[in-house]
């Protein structure tokens, strides 16, 4: 999925909006989804970790039974248990599993945000949405790099698209690939994995030597203590 052919996302969201309903389609869907699962979080999910983080992290999307349930990244399904357990075995939060947002989890030089912050149907979030939602992540980079965040690790290529694109620069001069580095115009540091979807793992797309990897090499470049 290409994104960066043209930025429309919305110059007035800046900060977080738990009530944000830019996007027609998927606030649709997330008033269906309140509807059958009414115990969910079901809105916007907000980023977690160190607000003084060297590294942020970008995903995807909320899961239907993972963030967007819990209201916490990568929190209640599968694609967070290789990201957790990674983070806890370097050093980057504090427990191996990540249960809900009032488990006693903390991480460490470390934060973690989607690209996309409302559930998308099928997991697939749209060009457009992922455009409009773009402000919001320019703003998370923003204040990033303004409390001396040096990382960012890019899970997957929407991410990695949508982590250009808020930094107003393009996917042709700095392209996706798994353990690829990108030093930006900045000085941050761009890293790249596969995502750790269910698909990418059980399939050995990512395996967990794999995602190992590129994280020993970002603790080792920003010289993250594990």
């Amino acid at each position: 999925m290409t994104i960066l052919h043209q930025k429309t996302c919305n110059p007035t969201l800046t900060s977080f909006d738990e009530n944000c309903r830019q996007c027609v389609r998927l606030t649709e869907f997330l008033d269906t989804v309140r509807i059958q699962y009414p115990a969910y979080h079901a809105k916007p999910v907000p980023a977690f970790g160190d607000l003084s983080a060297k590294l942020l992290i970008i995903g995807l999307a909320p899961g239907m039974h993972g963030a967007n349930r819990t209201g916490r990244p990568f929190t209640g399904d599968f694609a967070g248990i290789l990201l957790y357990q990674t983070l806890h075995k370097f050093g980057l939060a504090s427990h191996n599993e990540s249960i809900s947002v009032n488990d006693d989890l903390r991480l460490r030089n470390c934060r973690i945000t989607n690209a996309v912050k409302c559930l998308p149907p099928a997991n697939k979030p749209q060009p457009r949405e992922v455009r409009q939602c773009n402000a919001y992540l320019s703003a998370e980079l923003a204040d990033f790099t303004a409390h001396g965040g040096q990382g960012v690790l890019a899970l997957g290529n929407v991410a990695h698209q949508a982590g250009l694109m808020a930094l107003g620069l393009t996917m042709k001069s700095f392209p996706f690939r798994h353990g690829a580095v990108h030093s930006l115009p900045n000085g941050l540091r761009l890293y790249d994995s596969y995502h750790c979807s269910r698909y990418n793992t059980q399939t050995k797309r990512l395996t967990a030597e794999m995602f190992e990897q590129v994280i020993a090499r970002v603790c080792a470049d920003l010289a993250l203590p594990t």
